[in-house]
This record gives C-alpha cells, sequence and structure tokens, in this order.
C-alpha cells in the first residue's frame, strides 16, 4: 500500500502546525473519505492554520469564508440574478463552489446560513432556483467554532453535526513546540511559505484505494457494537446514528491507508472512535454527572466493548 504521498502530505502540513501530529493525521484521513471536519478549541491555537495549510497543500480552490451573523446564505451557495444585458437569468457562485471550504466560526453564522451548507456538504451539490449544480471533486469543509466565548452565537443543530465527519481539538502547544512556533513566525506567517505537494487528481485516487481497503466481518461488528453501546448507555440522551458508525467505519479504512496497510485492524478503529464519535452524543443528566464530557463516555464504551481477534491479511 503507496502511502508516500500522505506522508508528503503531513510533512507539509507540519512545517506550519507544530506537535500536533493527532489533529493533522485525522484531517488527512477525513480528507481521504471525502468527509468534513470541525475543529472546536479555544482561540490562537491554529485552528485556521490547520485549515488553511492543508488546502495550500493541495493543488486545489480554496476559499474562506468568515462566518458572522450578516452572512447570507446566498454568499455560501450563490445567487440567481438578470443579466441587464442579455435580460437572461444567470447563476453566480457562491463561496462553497471550491476543493477545500473554510467556514470560520460557523456557531456565528445564523442559522439560515449554517443550513445553507447542509446540502453541500451531504451531496455535494447545491440547489436553486430549480437547478442542481455540482460542487467539485474532492469537496471538504473545515469549520472552525470557539466553544468558550458563546456571546452571540448560534448553537449547531444536532442534524448539522452529524455532517461532521468527526470534531477535534487542538489543544496548548508545549512551551518546546511554542518556542518553535515563535521561531517559524519570526518571518511571517509559515502557511505563505509552503506550496503544493499534490493534485486533487491524487486526492481522488487516493480516496478510490481507502474504499478498497479490507476489513473484516468481526471488526465491522466490533465498530456496530460500539455505535450501538452508546444507543443503550443510560448516560446518553442521544446515541450515535448509523451515520456515525458509516463514519467510523471510513475513518478506520483511512487509518489503515495512511499506516501503509490494506486491511483495518482494531487499532484503526479505537484510535478514530472518539473524535468520530463523540460530537453525535448528548449526554443525559446521568452522563453529565458520571462522564462530564462525551469524550469520556465513548473512552468508557471503548474500554468495555469486546475486541476481535484479528490475523493479519
Amino acid at each position: 500500500m503507496d502511502n508516500s504521498k500522505t506522508n508528503l502530505l503531513i510533512d507539509n502540513i507540519e512545517k506550519v502546525i507544530v506537535g500536533k501530529h493527532s489533529a493533522v493525521f485525522l484531517v488527512t484521513a477525513a480528507m481521504l473519505t471525502g468527509g468534513h471536519v470541525l475543529i472546536e478549541d479555544v482561540p490562537g491555537v491554529g485552528k485556521t492554520q490547520l485549515a488553511s495549510a492543508l488546502a495550500k497543500s493541495v493543488s486545489g480552490e480554496f476559499n474562506r469564508i468568515q462566518l458572522t451573523p450578516d452572512v447570507m446564505p446566498s454568499d455560501i451557495v450563490g445567487f440567481s440574478m438578470i443579466n441587464t444585458a442579455t435580460h437572461e437569468t444567470e447563476y453566480r457562485k457562491g463561496a462553497a463552489f471550491c476543493n477545500f471550504l473554510l467556514a470560520d466560526e460557523i456557531n456565528r453564522a445564523s442559522p439560515k446560513a449554517q443550513s445553507a451548507l447542509l446540502e453541500a456538504m451531504e451531496e455535494h451539490q447545491v440547489s436553486l432556483d430549480g437547478h442542481t449544480y455540482p460542487l467539485p471533486s474532492p469537496f471538504m469543509v473545515m469549520a472552525t467554532q470557539n466553544p468558550v466565548e458563546t456571546y452571540g452565537t448560534y448553537h449547531l443543530p444536532e442534524a448539522q453535526m452529524d455532517r461532521f465527519v468527526m470534531k477535534i481539538s487542538m489543544g496548548y502547544p508545549s512551551p518546546e513546540e511554542e518556542l518553535t512556533v515563535l521561531s517559524r513566525t519570526e518571518n511571517e506567517n509559515p502557511v505563505k511559505s509552503i506550496g503544493s505537494v499534490i493534485t486533487t487528481d491524487d486526492v481522488t485516487a487516493m480516496q478510490e484505494e481507502v474504499r478498497k481497503i479490507r476489513c473484516t466481518e468481526s471488526i465491522k461488528s466490533y465498530i456496530i457494537s460500539i455505535c450501538a453501546a452508546t444507543r443503550d448507555h443510560d448516560g446518553a440522551r442521544l446515541g450515535v446514528s448509523p451515520r456515525g458508525s458509516i463514519a467510523l467505519y471510513k475513518i478506520a479504512k483511512a487509518s489503515a491507508f495512511l499506516h501503509g496497510r490494506d486491511y483495518v485492524i482494531p487499532d484503526d478503529v479505537k484510535s478514530s472512535a472518539v473524535p468520530v464519535l463523540s460530537h453525535r452524543i448528548m449526554l443525559s443528566p446521568k452522563g453529565k454527572a458520571d462522564f462530564g464530557s462525551a469524550e469520556a463516555l465513548v473512552e468508557s464504551v471503548l474500554a468495555a466493548a469486546a475486541v476481535p481477534k484479528t490475523t493479519d491479511a
């Protein structure tokens, strides 16, 4: 299994993002499944930098939209207007028509603007005035949000949270990593100094390779047992949907590919479960008291799940 191009991609991103290999790995895995990522963390830890570095590392089209309450759905998906010269209706494309869309501070957009992304994220197309417009391939939304400062924000509904294949956090760097960050940013933003190392055709080809990764029935059952356990858990008011089990299955295959294997092992599932499943769970009052977070509940479910014995194929 040749994953040399993904290694090039990850190395290029890490010229900008210091000490966050897990976050870089997960975002790359999401791209290989055609999924979308929600990056949730406090300001200034590199959320936007990560999304920008990924987009710049691939020779595709990158758009960024700063979401505020006055952003309209037409800013995202486009609009129809009358051409005064021809007196015919013309469609003007919105920010979504690109390969990589950075939706910065998505929880500051109004619910109407947030919902404009739903069809684009799920169907990779935009429908307007009776016409359907396909989005470029590959297409990936990377959205950021700040979970601390919630004044004037609009919480993403569970239906839209479920559209993101995973939710990740960056976290603060260590003092040594922060020293490296200071050195790299001394002259200019390091994102400006990197270029593309793979093409969109490479991404499409790798996505096809990921789909061919083998996964045994026992590991599929392992995935389902983890997701089903969240639905019956007294700590969860809302468990993981079938879309969540599909997402975990796809990300586990992408993880195998990134590790240079053509088959999935239980560790691919374990390492992906928390970022893929936690944002799909709503805790019950008991869950909040016992676990404090959906991530801790998923960790508990993983610890209790029977791990299948597999032989390398």
